[in-house]
Protein backbone atom coordinates (compact mmCIF):
# COMPACT_ATOMS: atom_id res chain seq x y z
CA UNK A 1 0.00 0.00 0.00
CA UNK A 2 0.77 3.69 -0.83
CA UNK A 3 1.76 5.90 2.51
CA UNK A 4 -2.05 7.43 1.52
CA UNK A 5 -3.97 4.46 2.20
CA UNK A 6 -1.99 3.80 4.97
CA UNK A 7 -2.30 6.63 6.87
CA UNK A 8 -4.73 6.39 9.47
CA UNK A 9 -7.22 9.09 8.42
CA UNK A 10 -7.66 6.92 5.00
CA UNK A 11 -8.39 3.77 7.25
CA UNK A 12 -10.72 5.57 8.97
CA UNK A 13 -12.55 6.65 6.31
CA UNK A 14 -12.91 3.68 5.30
CA UNK A 15 -14.03 2.43 8.32
CA UNK A 16 -16.64 5.11 8.63
CA UNK A 17 -18.01 4.56 5.42
CA UNK A 18 -19.43 1.10 6.57
CA UNK A 19 -20.91 3.11 9.64
CA UNK A 20 -23.53 4.50 6.38
CA UNK A 21 -24.76 1.38 4.85
CA UNK A 22 -28.06 1.61 6.57
CA UNK A 23 -28.35 5.35 6.88
CA UNK A 24 -30.25 7.02 3.81
CA UNK A 25 -30.37 11.15 2.76
CA UNK A 26 -33.85 11.20 3.43
CA UNK A 27 -33.85 9.57 7.11
CA UNK A 28 -31.02 12.76 7.35
CA UNK A 29 -33.36 15.14 6.12
CA UNK A 30 -36.48 13.68 8.55
CA UNK A 31 -33.69 13.65 11.70
CA UNK A 32 -32.21 17.24 11.61
CA UNK A 33 -34.52 19.88 9.85
CA UNK A 34 -31.62 22.52 10.00
CA UNK A 35 -29.57 20.24 7.81
CA UNK A 36 -29.89 22.15 4.78
CA UNK A 37 -28.92 25.56 6.45
CA UNK A 38 -25.89 23.70 7.54
CA UNK A 39 -24.52 22.39 5.19
CA UNK A 40 -24.35 24.95 2.61
CA UNK A 41 -22.23 28.07 1.78
CA UNK A 42 -21.99 31.03 -0.59
CA UNK A 43 -18.01 32.38 -1.91
CA UNK A 44 -17.99 35.19 -4.48
CA UNK A 45 -21.56 35.46 -5.06
CA UNK A 46 -22.36 31.91 -5.63
CA UNK A 47 -24.23 29.54 -3.26
CA UNK A 48 -23.44 25.59 -2.36
CA UNK A 49 -26.09 23.44 -0.67
CA UNK A 50 -24.34 20.30 0.19
CA UNK A 51 -26.72 18.39 2.59
CA UNK A 52 -27.88 15.74 -0.15
CA UNK A 53 -24.81 14.00 0.42
CA UNK A 54 -23.48 11.21 2.78
CA UNK A 55 -21.94 13.51 5.24
CA UNK A 56 -22.36 14.16 9.01
CA UNK A 57 -20.07 15.99 11.17
CA UNK A 58 -17.83 13.31 12.33
CA UNK A 59 -17.23 12.48 8.21
CA UNK A 60 -16.20 15.88 7.49
CA UNK A 61 -13.77 16.13 10.74
CA UNK A 62 -12.19 13.19 8.95
CA UNK A 63 -12.25 14.61 5.20
CA UNK A 64 -10.66 17.83 6.97
CA UNK A 65 -8.47 16.21 8.39
CA UNK A 66 -7.31 14.05 5.38
CA UNK A 67 -6.67 17.51 3.11
CA UNK A 68 -4.87 18.60 5.89
CA UNK A 69 -2.45 15.70 6.35
CA UNK A 70 -1.75 16.69 2.61
CA UNK A 71 -0.59 19.91 3.63
CA UNK A 72 -3.18 21.34 1.11
CA UNK A 73 -2.39 24.88 2.25
CA UNK A 74 1.38 25.07 1.65
CA UNK A 75 0.60 24.04 -2.14
CA UNK A 76 -2.21 26.83 -2.55
CA UNK A 77 0.50 28.83 -1.20
CA UNK A 78 3.23 27.67 -3.25
CA UNK A 79 1.54 27.96 -6.56
CA UNK A 80 0.54 31.19 -5.66
CA UNK A 81 3.87 32.27 -4.91
CA UNK A 82 5.23 31.43 -8.40
CA UNK A 83 7.01 28.11 -7.14
CA UNK A 84 7.57 25.34 -10.50
CA UNK A 85 4.91 22.82 -8.98
CA UNK A 86 4.40 21.21 -11.95
CA UNK A 87 7.59 19.76 -11.62
CA UNK A 88 7.73 17.31 -14.41
CA UNK A 89 7.77 20.47 -16.52
CA UNK A 90 9.78 22.64 -14.60
CA UNK A 91 7.27 25.51 -14.72
CA UNK A 92 5.28 27.09 -12.03
CA UNK A 93 1.43 27.24 -12.32
CA UNK A 94 0.58 30.95 -12.32
CA UNK A 95 -2.89 31.29 -13.98
CA UNK A 96 -4.51 32.69 -10.77
CA UNK A 97 -2.08 35.82 -11.65
CA UNK A 98 -3.19 36.28 -14.98
CA UNK A 99 -6.40 37.71 -12.86
CA UNK A 100 -4.93 39.59 -10.51
CA UNK A 101 -6.66 43.16 -10.68
CA UNK A 102 -4.15 45.39 -12.60
CA UNK A 103 -3.83 48.31 -9.65
CA UNK A 104 -3.02 45.43 -7.55
CA UNK A 105 0.59 45.64 -6.19
CA UNK A 106 2.35 42.42 -6.05
CA UNK A 107 5.51 42.01 -4.20
CA UNK A 108 6.30 38.20 -4.60
CA UNK A 109 5.48 38.54 -8.73
CA UNK A 110 5.78 42.70 -9.04
CA UNK A 111 7.62 42.19 -12.22
CA UNK A 112 5.60 39.45 -14.07
CA UNK A 113 2.12 41.35 -13.16
CA UNK A 114 3.90 44.80 -15.30
CA UNK A 115 3.78 41.80 -17.86
CA UNK A 116 0.58 40.92 -17.47
CA UNK A 117 -1.12 43.99 -17.63
CA UNK A 118 0.85 45.22 -20.49
CA UNK A 119 0.14 41.73 -22.30
CA UNK A 120 -3.88 42.11 -21.55
CA UNK A 121 -3.69 45.99 -22.44
CA UNK A 122 -2.49 44.75 -25.77
CA UNK A 123 -5.12 43.02 -25.87
CA UNK A 124 -7.50 45.54 -25.20
CA UNK A 125 -6.30 48.27 -27.56
CA UNK A 126 -6.59 45.61 -30.32
CA UNK A 127 -10.37 44.82 -29.55
CA UNK A 128 -11.35 48.21 -29.49
CA UNK A 129 -9.75 48.69 -32.41
CA UNK A 130 -11.78 45.71 -34.17
CA UNK A 131 -15.20 46.93 -32.47
CA UNK A 132 -14.74 50.16 -33.30
CA UNK A 133 -14.14 50.07 -36.72
CA UNK A 134 -10.56 51.23 -36.86
CA UNK A 135 -9.23 48.11 -37.50
CA UNK A 136 -10.67 46.94 -41.11
CA UNK A 137 -9.78 44.55 -43.92
CA UNK A 138 -7.38 44.61 -46.75
CA UNK A 139 -10.35 46.49 -48.67
CA UNK A 140 -11.82 49.06 -45.94
CA UNK A 141 -14.35 46.55 -45.09
CA UNK A 142 -15.33 46.05 -41.37
CA UNK A 143 -14.43 43.49 -39.69
CA UNK A 144 -18.07 41.45 -39.11
CA UNK A 145 -16.95 37.40 -38.85
CA UNK A 146 -13.83 36.22 -36.40
CA UNK A 147 -12.60 32.89 -37.19
CA UNK A 148 -10.45 31.42 -34.13
CA UNK A 149 -8.56 28.07 -34.71
CA UNK A 150 -7.34 26.24 -31.68
CA UNK A 151 -7.65 23.25 -29.86
CA UNK A 152 -7.92 21.99 -26.70
CA UNK A 153 -7.42 25.02 -23.84
CA UNK A 154 -7.05 27.33 -27.28
CA UNK A 155 -10.51 26.38 -28.07
CA UNK A 156 -12.94 24.82 -25.57
CA UNK A 157 -12.09 27.79 -23.14
CA UNK A 158 -12.98 30.37 -25.79
CA UNK A 159 -15.73 28.67 -27.35
CA UNK A 160 -17.78 27.98 -24.07
CA UNK A 161 -17.67 31.43 -22.67
CA UNK A 162 -18.57 33.28 -25.81
CA UNK A 163 -21.72 30.68 -25.77
CA UNK A 164 -21.81 31.54 -21.53
CA UNK A 165 -22.21 35.29 -22.52
CA UNK A 166 -23.84 35.81 -25.68
CA UNK A 167 -26.27 38.60 -24.60
CA UNK A 168 -23.25 40.72 -23.95
CA UNK A 169 -21.47 40.32 -27.34
CA UNK A 170 -21.51 42.71 -29.77
CA UNK A 171 -24.28 42.43 -32.15
CA UNK A 172 -21.88 43.09 -35.26
CA UNK A 173 -19.52 40.09 -34.62
CA UNK A 174 -19.90 36.55 -35.46
CA UNK A 175 -17.68 34.35 -33.43
CA UNK A 176 -16.77 31.01 -35.49
CA UNK A 177 -14.58 28.34 -33.50
CA UNK A 178 -12.32 26.00 -35.90
CA UNK A 179 -10.55 23.03 -33.63
CA UNK A 180 -10.94 19.44 -35.61
CA UNK A 181 -8.39 18.72 -38.14
CA UNK A 182 -11.24 17.15 -39.56
CA UNK A 183 -11.76 19.55 -42.96
CA UNK A 184 -15.88 19.44 -42.72
CA UNK A 185 -15.55 21.86 -39.54
CA UNK A 186 -13.45 24.47 -41.52
CA UNK A 187 -15.60 24.38 -44.80
CA UNK A 188 -18.55 25.20 -42.88
CA UNK A 189 -16.69 27.61 -41.24
CA UNK A 190 -15.57 29.32 -44.34
CA UNK A 191 -18.61 28.71 -45.82
CA UNK A 192 -20.25 32.18 -43.73
CA UNK A 193 -17.14 33.99 -44.35
CA UNK A 194 -15.31 36.47 -47.14
CA UNK A 195 -11.95 37.24 -47.02
CA UNK A 196 -12.45 41.14 -47.13
CA UNK A 197 -14.46 40.95 -43.27
CA UNK A 198 -13.18 38.13 -41.71
CA UNK A 199 -10.66 37.92 -39.16
CA UNK A 200 -8.82 34.80 -38.40
CA UNK A 201 -6.83 33.84 -34.95
CA UNK A 202 -4.55 31.40 -34.63
CA UNK A 203 -4.33 29.59 -31.03
CA UNK A 204 -1.33 27.51 -30.10
CA UNK A 205 1.04 27.97 -27.13
CA UNK A 206 3.58 26.68 -29.18
CA UNK A 207 2.84 27.37 -32.46
CA UNK A 208 3.53 23.64 -33.65
CA UNK A 209 -0.03 21.71 -32.58
CA UNK A 210 -0.88 20.21 -35.94
CA UNK A 211 -4.06 20.37 -36.08
CA UNK A 212 -4.27 23.95 -35.39
CA UNK A 213 -1.33 24.77 -38.21
CA UNK A 214 -3.30 21.90 -40.46
CA UNK A 215 -6.19 24.32 -40.01
CA UNK A 216 -4.75 27.92 -40.33
CA UNK A 217 -2.83 26.78 -43.23
CA UNK A 218 -6.19 25.68 -44.70
CA UNK A 219 -7.47 29.42 -44.04
CA UNK A 220 -4.45 30.96 -45.22
CA UNK A 221 -4.80 29.17 -48.53
CA UNK A 222 -8.20 30.28 -48.61
CA UNK A 223 -7.47 33.90 -48.66
CA UNK A 224 -4.59 33.46 -51.04
CA UNK A 225 -6.58 31.71 -53.37
CA UNK A 226 -9.43 34.80 -53.46
CA UNK A 227 -6.87 37.64 -52.45
CA UNK A 228 -3.98 36.46 -53.52
CA UNK A 229 -0.23 36.64 -51.94
CA UNK A 230 -0.25 40.06 -50.12
CA UNK A 231 1.44 39.85 -46.64
CA UNK A 232 -0.16 43.71 -46.30
CA UNK A 233 -3.31 42.34 -47.15
CA UNK A 234 -2.51 39.19 -44.61
CA UNK A 235 -1.73 40.87 -41.96
CA UNK A 236 -4.93 43.07 -41.65
CA UNK A 237 -6.62 39.55 -41.22
CA UNK A 238 -3.91 37.39 -39.65
CA UNK A 239 -3.17 37.31 -35.76
CA UNK A 240 -1.78 35.35 -33.42
CA UNK A 241 -2.09 34.43 -29.55
CA UNK A 242 0.83 32.29 -29.00
CA UNK A 243 3.88 32.09 -26.26
CA UNK A 244 6.19 31.20 -29.17
CA UNK A 245 6.12 34.60 -31.65
CA UNK A 246 9.05 33.30 -33.67
CA UNK A 247 6.59 30.37 -34.88
CA UNK A 248 3.68 32.70 -35.83
CA UNK A 249 6.32 34.89 -37.43
CA UNK A 250 7.64 32.32 -39.48
CA UNK A 251 4.20 31.33 -40.63
CA UNK A 252 3.66 35.41 -41.42
CA UNK A 253 2.27 36.73 -38.82
CA UNK A 254 3.88 40.22 -38.09
CA UNK A 255 5.09 40.89 -34.76
CA UNK A 256 2.92 43.42 -33.90
CA UNK A 257 0.23 41.13 -34.74
CA UNK A 258 0.95 38.46 -32.30
CA UNK A 259 -0.48 38.43 -28.50
CA UNK A 260 1.92 36.72 -26.19
CA UNK A 261 1.32 34.48 -22.59
CA UNK A 262 3.84 32.45 -21.13
CA UNK A 263 4.78 28.22 -21.32
CA UNK A 264 3.33 28.47 -17.80
CA UNK A 265 -0.13 29.06 -18.36
CA UNK A 266 -1.45 25.59 -19.48
CA UNK A 267 -4.25 25.33 -22.02
CA UNK A 268 -6.95 24.39 -19.40
CA UNK A 269 -6.12 27.66 -17.40
CA UNK A 270 -5.04 30.18 -20.67
CA UNK A 271 -8.82 31.33 -20.98
CA UNK A 272 -7.44 34.12 -18.65
CA UNK A 273 -4.45 34.93 -20.76
CA UNK A 274 -4.48 36.20 -24.10
CA UNK A 275 -6.15 33.18 -25.17
CA UNK A 276 -8.94 35.31 -23.89
CA UNK A 277 -8.93 37.58 -27.11
CA UNK A 278 -12.00 35.95 -28.55
CA UNK A 279 -14.15 36.59 -25.61
CA UNK A 280 -12.70 40.13 -25.41
CA UNK A 281 -13.86 40.86 -28.92
CA UNK A 282 -16.98 39.65 -28.28
CA UNK A 283 -18.10 41.22 -25.15
CA UNK A 284 -15.48 43.80 -25.02
CA UNK A 285 -12.75 44.71 -22.46
CA UNK A 286 -14.99 46.09 -19.48
CA UNK A 287 -16.82 42.30 -19.45
CA UNK A 288 -13.78 40.47 -19.24
CA UNK A 289 -12.63 42.70 -16.61
CA UNK A 290 -15.57 41.13 -14.99
CA UNK A 291 -14.81 38.07 -15.86
CA UNK A 292 -11.49 38.28 -14.57
CA UNK A 293 -12.65 39.39 -10.93
CA UNK A 294 -15.23 36.91 -10.57
CA UNK A 295 -12.21 34.57 -10.62
CA UNK A 296 -9.99 36.53 -8.61
CA UNK A 297 -12.85 36.66 -6.10
CA UNK A 298 -13.10 33.45 -5.37
CA UNK A 299 -9.19 32.92 -5.42
CA UNK A 300 -9.37 35.10 -2.35
CA UNK A 301 -11.90 33.40 -1.00
CA UNK A 302 -10.12 29.90 -1.49
CA UNK A 303 -7.10 31.99 0.28
CA UNK A 304 -8.71 33.24 3.40
CA UNK A 305 -12.08 30.71 4.09
CA UNK A 306 -11.42 28.53 7.12
CA UNK A 307 -11.64 24.97 5.52
CA UNK A 308 -15.46 24.16 7.06
CA UNK A 309 -16.53 26.82 4.77
CA UNK A 310 -14.20 26.78 1.87
CA UNK A 311 -16.01 25.97 -1.07
CA UNK A 312 -13.13 24.76 -3.77
CA UNK A 313 -12.37 22.67 -0.41
CA UNK A 314 -15.58 21.55 0.23
CA UNK A 315 -16.52 20.51 -3.19
CA UNK A 316 -12.34 18.61 -3.51
CA UNK A 317 -13.66 16.67 -0.05
CA UNK A 318 -17.18 15.63 -1.30
CA UNK A 319 -15.25 14.70 -4.59
CA UNK A 320 -12.90 12.45 -2.83
CA UNK A 321 -15.46 10.82 -0.23
CA UNK A 322 -17.50 9.58 -2.98
CA UNK A 323 -14.78 8.44 -5.50
CA UNK A 324 -12.15 6.58 -3.01
CA UNK A 325 -14.42 5.96 -0.21
CA UNK A 326 -18.03 5.07 -1.82
CA UNK A 327 -16.55 3.74 -5.28
CA UNK A 328 -18.50 6.33 -7.38
CA UNK A 329 -15.88 6.15 -10.80
CA UNK A 330 -18.17 8.94 -12.75
CA UNK A 331 -19.64 12.73 -11.74
CA UNK A 332 -22.58 14.61 -13.75
CA UNK A 333 -22.06 18.32 -13.81
CA UNK A 334 -25.56 19.08 -15.16
CA UNK A 335 -25.62 23.50 -15.74
CA UNK A 336 -29.93 23.61 -15.91
CA UNK A 337 -28.65 26.65 -18.46
CA UNK A 338 -28.57 26.19 -22.34
CA UNK A 339 -25.70 29.01 -22.36
CA UNK A 340 -24.00 26.94 -20.07
CA UNK A 341 -24.12 23.54 -22.75
CA UNK A 342 -20.61 24.00 -23.43
CA UNK A 343 -19.62 23.72 -19.50
CA UNK A 344 -19.00 19.51 -19.14
CA UNK A 345 -16.44 19.31 -22.03
CA UNK A 346 -14.82 22.38 -20.35
CA UNK A 347 -14.53 20.63 -17.30
CA UNK A 348 -13.89 17.21 -19.16
CA UNK A 349 -10.42 18.66 -20.14
CA UNK A 350 -10.24 20.82 -16.84
CA UNK A 351 -10.64 17.85 -14.07
CA UNK A 352 -9.38 14.34 -16.96
CA UNK A 353 -6.48 15.94 -18.37
CA UNK A 354 -5.12 17.81 -14.54
CA UNK A 355 -6.13 14.05 -12.35
CA UNK A 356 -6.00 11.76 -15.17
CA UNK A 357 -2.71 9.95 -13.79
CA UNK A 358 -1.81 6.53 -12.29
CA UNK A 359 1.71 8.21 -10.83
CA UNK A 360 2.48 10.23 -8.03
CA UNK A 361 4.72 13.19 -7.89
CA UNK A 362 7.47 10.48 -6.42
CA UNK A 363 7.00 8.87 -9.62
CA UNK A 364 5.41 5.78 -7.99
CA UNK A 365 2.34 4.08 -8.99
CA UNK A 366 -0.61 4.67 -7.10
CA UNK A 367 -2.89 2.54 -5.80
CA UNK A 368 -5.73 4.37 -5.31
CA UNK A 369 -8.42 5.72 -7.93
CA UNK A 370 -7.59 8.71 -9.29
CA UNK A 371 -10.08 10.99 -11.53
CA UNK A 372 -13.22 10.18 -12.10
CA UNK A 373 -15.33 10.09 -15.81
CA UNK A 374 -16.88 13.37 -15.95
CA UNK A 375 -19.85 14.07 -18.32
CA UNK A 376 -22.56 16.07 -18.68
CA UNK A 377 -25.44 18.02 -20.34
CA UNK A 378 -27.41 20.88 -19.85
CA UNK A 379 -31.06 20.55 -18.60
CA UNK A 380 -33.66 19.84 -18.99
CA UNK A 381 -31.98 18.54 -21.95
CA UNK A 382 -30.17 15.34 -19.75
CA UNK A 383 -33.12 13.94 -18.44
CA UNK A 384 -34.76 12.88 -22.06
CA UNK A 385 -31.38 11.42 -22.33
CA UNK A 386 -29.29 9.15 -19.13
CA UNK A 387 -31.40 10.56 -16.09
CA UNK A 388 -32.47 7.50 -16.42
CA UNK A 389 -29.68 5.61 -15.58
CA UNK A 390 -29.09 8.13 -12.60
CA UNK A 391 -32.22 7.53 -11.10
CA UNK A 392 -32.51 3.59 -11.77
CA UNK A 393 -28.89 2.00 -12.93
CA UNK A 394 -26.58 0.59 -10.53
CA UNK A 395 -24.33 2.53 -10.55
CA UNK A 396 -24.33 5.71 -7.87
CA UNK A 397 -23.38 8.49 -9.79
CA UNK A 398 -23.04 11.87 -7.56
CA UNK A 399 -24.00 14.83 -9.56
CA UNK A 400 -24.03 18.69 -9.72
CA UNK A 401 -26.61 20.98 -10.28
CA UNK A 402 -26.13 24.57 -11.50
CA UNK A 403 -28.48 26.53 -11.47
CA UNK A 404 -29.40 30.51 -12.11
CA UNK A 405 -31.23 32.44 -9.85
CA UNK A 406 -32.19 34.97 -12.68
CA UNK A 407 -33.26 33.93 -16.06
CA UNK A 408 -34.40 35.90 -19.57
CA UNK A 409 -36.68 38.53 -17.91
CA UNK A 410 -39.09 37.94 -21.03
CA UNK A 411 -39.53 34.62 -20.63
CA UNK A 412 -40.55 34.14 -16.85
CA UNK A 413 -42.23 31.16 -17.03
CA UNK A 414 -39.81 29.29 -19.10
CA UNK A 415 -37.18 29.52 -16.05
CA UNK A 416 -39.55 28.77 -13.59
CA UNK A 417 -40.02 25.33 -15.15
CA UNK A 418 -36.58 25.00 -16.07
CA UNK A 419 -35.76 25.57 -11.96
CA UNK A 420 -38.90 23.38 -11.25
CA UNK A 421 -37.13 20.87 -13.26
CA UNK A 422 -34.09 20.83 -11.63
CA UNK A 423 -35.43 21.27 -7.85
CA UNK A 424 -37.87 18.27 -8.42
CA UNK A 425 -34.47 16.15 -9.84
CA UNK A 426 -32.72 16.37 -7.38
CA UNK A 427 -35.63 15.62 -4.17
CA UNK A 428 -36.35 12.69 -6.07
CA UNK A 429 -32.87 11.75 -6.46
CA UNK A 430 -32.72 11.64 -3.01
CA UNK A 431 -35.95 10.37 -1.78
CA UNK A 432 -36.41 7.92 -3.86
CA UNK A 433 -40.04 5.88 -3.89
CA UNK A 434 -40.25 2.46 -2.26
CA UNK A 435 -42.81 -0.18 -3.55
CA UNK A 436 -45.15 0.24 -1.22
CA UNK A 437 -45.36 4.06 -2.21
CA UNK A 438 -45.24 3.30 -6.13
CA UNK A 439 -48.25 0.56 -4.88
CA UNK A 440 -50.63 3.52 -3.43
CA UNK A 441 -50.33 4.82 -7.02
CA UNK A 442 -51.34 1.84 -8.89
CA UNK A 443 -55.01 0.49 -8.53
CA UNK A 444 -55.09 -2.67 -7.06
CA UNK A 445 -54.73 -4.62 -10.34
CA UNK A 446 -51.85 -2.83 -11.58
CA UNK A 447 -49.67 -2.32 -8.39
CA UNK A 448 -49.39 -6.36 -8.35
CA UNK A 449 -47.10 -5.82 -11.61
CA UNK A 450 -46.39 -2.58 -11.97
CA UNK A 451 -44.99 -1.17 -8.64
CA UNK A 452 -41.40 -3.44 -8.89
CA UNK A 453 -40.97 -1.06 -11.69
CA UNK A 454 -42.07 2.45 -10.51
CA UNK A 455 -39.86 2.26 -7.61
CA UNK A 456 -36.67 4.46 -7.13
CA UNK A 457 -34.04 3.40 -4.86
CA UNK A 458 -33.06 6.99 -4.28
CA UNK A 459 -30.36 8.06 -2.05
CA UNK A 460 -28.52 9.76 -4.86
CA UNK A 461 -26.22 12.04 -4.21
CA UNK A 462 -25.82 15.51 -5.52
CA UNK A 463 -25.18 19.27 -4.90
CA UNK A 464 -26.87 22.35 -6.24
CA UNK A 465 -24.79 24.99 -6.88
CA UNK A 466 -26.80 28.33 -7.50
CA UNK A 467 -25.50 31.40 -9.59
CA UNK A 468 -27.12 34.42 -9.03
CA UNK A 469 -27.37 35.31 -12.78
CA UNK A 470 -25.03 34.44 -16.07
CA UNK A 471 -22.60 36.89 -16.19
CA UNK A 472 -19.23 37.36 -16.70
CA UNK A 473 -18.20 38.15 -12.98
CA UNK A 474 -20.34 34.38 -12.04
CA UNK A 475 -19.08 33.05 -15.07
CA UNK A 476 -15.39 33.68 -14.01
CA UNK A 477 -15.77 32.63 -10.20
CA UNK A 478 -17.39 29.55 -11.53
CA UNK A 479 -14.55 28.42 -13.43
CA UNK A 480 -12.29 29.04 -10.62
CA UNK A 481 -14.12 27.29 -8.35
CA UNK A 482 -13.81 24.23 -10.59
CA UNK A 483 -9.91 25.05 -11.23
CA UNK A 484 -9.42 24.86 -7.33
CA UNK A 485 -11.63 22.05 -6.37
CA UNK A 486 -9.09 19.93 -8.88
CA UNK A 487 -6.50 21.44 -7.44
CA UNK A 488 -6.90 20.45 -4.19
CA UNK A 489 -8.43 16.83 -5.29
CA UNK A 490 -4.71 16.53 -6.94
CA UNK A 491 -3.16 17.73 -3.65
CA UNK A 492 -4.61 14.73 -2.28
CA UNK A 493 -4.10 12.36 -4.32
CA UNK A 494 -0.75 13.50 -4.87
CA UNK A 495 -0.42 14.38 -8.42
CA UNK A 496 0.84 16.35 -10.55
CA UNK A 497 -2.16 17.97 -11.51
CA UNK A 498 -0.51 20.30 -14.61
CA UNK A 499 1.11 18.09 -16.87
CA UNK A 500 -0.30 16.06 -19.41
CA UNK A 501 1.85 14.02 -20.95
CA UNK A 502 -0.71 10.93 -22.20
CA UNK A 503 -2.13 13.72 -24.07
CA UNK A 504 1.97 14.59 -25.93
CA UNK A 505 2.67 10.92 -26.52
CA UNK A 506 -0.42 10.39 -28.66
CA UNK A 507 0.12 13.52 -30.55
CA UNK A 508 4.15 12.39 -31.17
CA UNK A 509 2.91 8.99 -32.47
CA UNK A 510 0.00 10.47 -34.84
CA UNK A 511 3.46 12.02 -36.65
CA UNK A 512 4.38 8.88 -37.52
CA UNK A 513 1.40 7.57 -38.39
CA UNK A 514 0.31 9.99 -40.40
CA UNK A 515 3.57 9.29 -42.50
CA UNK A 516 2.68 5.68 -42.61
CA UNK A 517 -0.60 7.01 -44.23
CA UNK A 518 1.44 8.21 -46.88
CA UNK A 519 4.45 6.47 -48.49
CA UNK A 520 6.81 5.67 -45.79
CA UNK A 521 6.89 1.82 -44.56
CA UNK A 522 5.79 1.16 -41.38
CA UNK A 523 8.39 -0.66 -38.71
CA UNK A 524 8.05 -3.94 -37.90
CA UNK A 525 7.03 -3.25 -34.57
CA UNK A 526 3.98 -1.34 -35.41
CA UNK A 527 1.52 -4.13 -34.49
CA UNK A 528 -0.59 -6.24 -36.46
CA UNK A 529 -3.98 -4.35 -36.32
CA UNK A 530 -2.41 -1.06 -37.00
CA UNK A 531 -0.45 -2.25 -39.62
CA UNK A 532 -3.90 -3.49 -40.93
CA UNK A 533 -5.69 -0.75 -40.37
CA UNK A 534 -3.45 1.35 -42.33
CA UNK A 535 -3.30 -0.61 -44.98
CA UNK A 536 -6.73 -0.63 -45.26
CA UNK A 537 -7.33 3.04 -45.29
CA UNK A 538 -4.25 3.46 -47.61
CA UNK A 539 -5.96 1.12 -50.20
CA UNK A 540 -9.57 2.93 -49.51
Amino acid sequence: MSRLTESPTWQALQAQQLQWRDRTLRSLFQEDPARAERYSVEAAGLFLDYSKNHIDDPTLSLLHQLVEDAAWQDWRNRMFAGEHINHSEGRPVLHVALRVPAETHLTSTDGLHAEIVAARQKMYDFAEQVRSGQWRGYQGDLITNIVNIGIGGSDVGPSMAYAALQPYASPDLTLFFVSNIDSAQLNDVLAHCQPSNTLFIVSSKSFTTLETLTNARGARAWFEQQVGSDPKAFAQHFVAVTAAPNAAIEFGIPAKNCFLFWDWVGGRYSIWSSIGLPLVLAVGSEQFDQFLAGAYAMDQHFCTAPIEKNMPVILALLGIWQHNFWGCTNYALLPYAQRLAGLPLYMQQLDMESNGKSWDRAGEWVDYSTGPVLWGAAGTNGQHAFFQLLHQGTQQIPMDFILLAEGDAHWPQHHQFLLANALAQMEALMQGKSRSEAETELLPGEAKYLAVYRQFAGNRCSNALILPRLDAFSLGALLALYEHKVFVQGVIWRLNSFDQWGVEYGKALAKSVSAWLGQEKMPTTVSSSTRRLVERLKNR
